[in-house]
């Protein structure tokens, strides 16, 4: 399956595409989401996102304009799926109460079917062909679409956020790993299989840090969150006198250091703090111009908790694509910007999605 849009018309028509269905839809878009407060909770259009996240589970009542209408969360009840769409069943019911909701979008970490009914592998929650879409419909009684949860937010950018009016967006999430999604054409592009977008699996440095999936020198390995965590802790446990900062903000053990306590203390203009992220920020800038040279899109779209460092991640990034980059001189640089809509772009992306194809009839 594959979503697009395209400008002009009102109603949605079936196009073909190399993965079953790609559907387009139309409508205003605003110049980025919002939470904001409505007076009239019957107004139509409305759909309820959810993001399963591993620590909290988070819905929110999003409009046509990708506007945040009403949030509930809950903490993620362990890894039983049953435990988890028990929660879910709640928070839909608990927004349903105060309004009008016509479908229901779930964004999820793993793998999805291409029919976006099944949760082939989730490797946060341990879960192997999950049925998720039918579990949930017969609960809710309602429309459910479920989505990887990199896919969604990707799709929340390009219609309402950093990357509206690109036909060829890459996002890239940078949390404990690195996650992925493209929007080509207007449309999500989940490849032949529905698992494209695992960027931080490629490889960049044979032999080198071993990755969680069992390979070694994954770019997650040198881009991520847990990355800046893991040099962070290295300098700390070398007594360094450049990571005094470092230290006096952890546990005297060491394991609280993380890569969150390195970027909001690289904001606060620690210079050890700063020389981490901008090292981080040269290997990001290295993948994305092996994605360049691969896919060649507009635009770098760049979230996660690790995006709130900035420019003092962004910066580097871009000298080091520039460097990087293959046929630089010759052809046109991609722009790498900033997430507009932070982590909330998850349950805005799966909420639009759902109402699109539920006016499909898909």
């Amino acid at each position: 399956m594959a979503i697009t849009t395209e400008p002009g018309g009102t109603r949605p028509r079936r196009l073909r595409s190399e993965a079953g269905i790609a559907w387009r839809a139309n409508g205003p878009l605003s110049q980025r989401a919002a939470r904001t407060s409505f007076p009239n909770p019957a107004r139509r259009g409305l759909s309820v996102g959810v993001d399963i996240g591993g620590t909290k589970v988070a819905a929110g009542v999003v409009d046509v304009h990708g506007r945040i209408l009403a949030e509930a969360r809950r903490a993620t009840p362990g890894q039983d799926p049953r435990a988890v769409e028990e929660v879910i069943t709640e928070l839909v019911r608990e927004l349903s109460a105060e309004y009008r909701i016509r479908s229901v979008g779930i964004g999820a970490a793993g793998w999805m079917d291409l029919s976006n009914s099944t949760v082939l592998f989730s490797p946060h929650l341990a879960w192997r062909n999950e049925p998720l879409r039918r579990n949930l419909e017969k609960l809710l009684r309602r429309r459910v679409t479920v989505v990887n949860d990199a896919d969604a937010a990707a799709w929340a950018e390009w219609r309402f956020g950093a990357g509206r009016g690109e036909s060829r967006l890459v996002c890239v999430t940078l949390g404990t790993g690195i996650g992925g999604a493209m929007i080509m054409g207007g449309r999500v592009e989940r490849g032949r299989h529905g698992v494209a977008g695992e960027f931080g699996h490629q490889i960049i440095v044979p032999q080198g840090h071993r990755c969680e999936c069992g390979n070694r020198g994954c770019w997650e390995q040198y881009a991520s969150g847990n990355a800046l965590g893991r040099e962070a802790r290295e300098l700390a446990a070398a007594n360094s006198p450049v990571a005094k900062a470092i230290i006096d903000a952890a546990p005297k053990d060491g394991t609280a250091i993380t890569g969150a306590l390195v970027t909001r203390l690289a904001m606060e203009g620690d210079a050890a703090s700063r020389e981490l992220v901008d090292d981080v920020g040269q290997w990001l800038g290295l993948g994305l111009a092996n994605l360049a040279a691969a896919l060649d899109p507009g635009t770098f779209i760049i979230g996660g908790g690790l995006s709130a460092a900035g420019e003092l991640l962004l910066d580097p990034a871009r000298r080091a694509f520039g460097r990087n980059l293959t046929g630089r001189g010759f052809r046109p640089a991609a722009r790498i910007e900033r997430a507009a809509l932070g982590p909330e772009a998850g349950l805005i992306g799966a909420a639009d999605l759902s109402r699109l194809l539920s006016r499909s009839g898909t």
